[in-house]
């Protein structure tokens, strides 16, 4: 895990880097890795200050494709500065078409990070480009292949359900949760399993399966770990107070 100093070093790095790209090309382009469970997604920085175009993210494709998909948005708001929402823009992905949608605010904290610094908060517009699957399905039509389903978030809607699973996936609880007492620990096992517990009891006769919506129904602030990977946990000491995130030693996956 790196150091404060090293991440300091990092973040003034990429800072200067980004500073540059923008003075030199007009935008920078930052690529964010997927973590095995999040998928990649790269965005653009300096659209809106440079030329008043809105800010653009595209999610779950190779890295060499994203940048490739991101210019082309960028030529084509040099073409038209309003995009059309309700239909697709052909000649970004071989023969298939794209589709544009308006970025809520409340994702630019979880996928804007350095775009949130240079833009000196969230006052900038941003789209998304989404991409269809191999019958041209895009994500909120019927017929959308379901394993590709969450390899682009919509950054839409959804702000209720955050998790990139099905809203009925069985996770476990105790019976004590389910009476009352708060969440206090999150796991996220590697096989995938979600656990949320009160902290209180580890007791298998305590243990209850229910569907993911009714734990986040229950307690939205959970919402805030949708991105805990696999392998990892999540511990706070009350409801409201900060999330600790951790990776599971190899004793305690076990």
């Amino acid at each position: 895990m790196a150091t404060p100093e090293e991440h300091a070093a990092h973040d003034a790095a990429a800072e200067q880097k980004i500073i540059s790209d923008v003075k030199q090309y007009g935008f920078h382009v930052a690529h964010i890795k997927g973590d095995g469970y999040s998928p990649g997604f790269s965005y653009t920085i300096g659209l809106f200050k440079t030329y008043g175009y809105p800010e653009l993210i595209c999610f779950g494709l190779q890295q060499d494709l994203l940048h490739s998909v991101l210019w082309s948005g960028k030529e084509l708001l040099d073409k038209q500065s309003v995009l059309d929402q309700s239909r697709g823009y052909p000649d970004f992905i071989g023969d298939y078409e794209v589709r544009f949608l308006t970025v809520d605010q409340a994702w630019y904290r979880y996928y804007f990070g350095y775009g949130m610094w240079f833009n000196q908060g969230t006052s900038f517009p941003a789209l998304q480009i989404v991409w269809p699957d191999k019958q041209a399905y895009f994500p909120w039509e019927a017929g959308f292949n379901p394993n590709w389903k969450f390899g682009q978030p919509l950054l839409d809607r959804s702000l209720d359900f955050k998790f990139r699973e099905e809203r009925d996936v069985a996770v476990f609880t105790t019976r004590q949760v389910l009476e009352g007492l708060p969440i206090l620990r999150v796991v996220h096992a590697a096989n995938g399993d979600w656990e949320f517990l009160c902290d209180t009891t580890y007791a298998v006769a305590d243990l209850q399966v229910v569907g993911l919506a009714e734990i986040v129904q229950r307690d939205p602030s959970v919402n805030e770990l949708f991105q805990l990977n696999y392998g990892w946990h999540a511990e706070r000491e009350s409801v409201g107070g900060g999330w600790q995130q951790e990776e599971l030693s190899s004793q305690a996956e076990a």
